[in-house]
């Protein structure tokens, strides 16, 4: 499993009104990576453990997780300053619904793009926007199983021009986690260089409840 990912469940001592304790940066130059992940939750995975989050408010199917710079040679940079965050958390709630989530990924991942907050934010939406959920992600109603090639297929299916190997799964056991997508700095797909390998048959995809 993709380390990053556990951070997800750290960040629900911030939902839960805890202060947010970062480690400490590594020594890293913001800009100085080699292409994005673009990190997307499945909502219902998350909220069936976790439904004091504010995301689980509401019936969210693929949110941002996150917009990771990343090398193509090891994991990316994070924390690479102090900068400010967004002036108006709010207007990115549609797609990140959790005020402690947007808070984390600007000082975990943000800070490492080289861009102002609300520049990188502006690039998270546009990333986001770009790719279309495939149908039966949008608000299944209920438990849906598919073998982890049929889950990129149907990423690859719904997205002319995004190749299969830019496209990487992650799971909780059987239970389908996320989807990452993999941009080049200028938001086209690229091939990822950190493999998840779900290690099941059948992925199970919780449903939007």
């Amino acid at each position: 499993m993709h380390s990053k990912f556990g951070l997800r469940w750290l960040l629900l001592l911030t939902s839960l009104g805890a202060s947010c304790i970062f480690p400490q940066e590594r020594s890293a130059r913001p800009g100085d990576f080699d292409y994005y992940v673009l990190s997307l939750s499945w909502s219902p995975e998350f909220c069936y453990n976790h439904q004091s989050s504010p995301e689980c408010s509401e019936h969210y199917g693929f949110i941002v997780h996150g917009l990771w710079p990343q090398s193509r040679n090891g994991y990316g940079p994070e924390f690479c300053s102090h900068a400010p965050g967004p002036a108006d958390i709010h207007s990115y709630l549609r797609i990140m619904p959790d005020p402690g989530l947007i808070r984390h990924e600007w000082a975990a991942h943000g800070t490492c793009s080289g861009l102002n907050a609300d520049a990188y934010f502006a690039l998270v939406r546009q990333a986001f926007e770009s790719i279309r959920i495939p149908r039966p992600f949008l608000a299944p109603r209920s438990e849906m199983r598919a073998s982890p090639a049929a889950v990129v297929r149907s990423f690859v299916e719904a997205n002319p021009g995004l190749p299969p190997a830019a496209v990487e799964l992650s799971c909780r056991g059987p239970y389908l986690q996320g989807v990452d997508i993999c941009l080049s700095k200028e938001l086209h797909p690229t091939s990822c260089t950190i493999r998840h390998e779900c290690r099941t048959q059948l992925v199970k995809i919780a449903p939007v409840r």
